[in-house]
């Protein structure tokens, strides 16, 4: 069993400087080093988490993640962002501040998360894994009505078991993940037969006017 990744340390060291200096995103993944495309999938997916009714949100957020996906499976160690993008950070005073303040839900996260039930998460299980990981992903792309929260807990779950070798984080993402494909079936269903209905209505109108 490998250690805990301690993101609260990693934070911490990637933080550490004078606090008028400036974090870029460029460094900030490359502090992540492997696990830099979990991070920032997870971070992207977050707002699809919390039903807020924002339209097209997950689809707004679903395509960095491909576009982030695209470079993970072609083999690149860290993202590639935009020049424009990249080189944007914070300063380090108010990134140490706000590790200050969130220090205590960063250790309960760390306790909650760790490596357990490897299996889950090595050889052909984690490739089954980014498999299901990646079919989230573009499922949460797509402009499907009503069918973003399912995948993107999915996809949280994943995340976490990716970032922290997690089996039962992974275990949850798979049940997600099969409530993800009943739930859009269902959709597709309720769906089509909602279209037919309105054709159906139309000709009757037409043939009866």
């Amino acid at each position: 069993m490998k250690d805990n990744f301690g993101l609260y340390d990693a934070l911490d060291g990637m933080f550490a400087g004078a606090r008028e200096s400036v974090l870029t995103l460029d460094e900030f993944l490359v502090g992540l080093q492997g696990r830099s495309y979990a991070f920032a999938i997870l971070a992207l997916n977050i707002p699809n988490c919390i039903p807020t009714g924002i339209p097209w949100l997950s689809t707004i957020t679903g395509v960095p993640m491909l576009f982030l996906l695209a470079q993970f499976f072609a083999g690149r160690p860290v993202p590639s962002l935009p020049k424009a993008i990249g080189r944007r950070g914070l300063s380090r005073g108010k990134l140490q501040t706000f590790l200050a303040r969130a220090r205590r839900a960063i250790r309960w996260l760390e306790d909650t998360v760790h490596a357990r039930h490897e299996a889950w998460v090595n050889g052909m299980p984690r490739r089954l894994l980014l498999f299901a990981w990646s079919a989230d992903i573009l499922l949460l792309a797509l402009p499907i009505p009503f069918d973003n929260l399912f995948p993107a807990w999915a996809i949280l779950f994943f995340c976490f078991a990716l970032i922290e070798d997690d089996g039962v984080m992974a275990m949850l993402g798979w049940l997600l993940t099969i409530v993800t494909a009943v739930w859009t079936v269902f959709l597709l269903m309720v769906g089509h037969a909602a279209i037919m209905g309105v054709i159906v209505g139309l000709k009757k109108g037409m043939l009866g006017f």
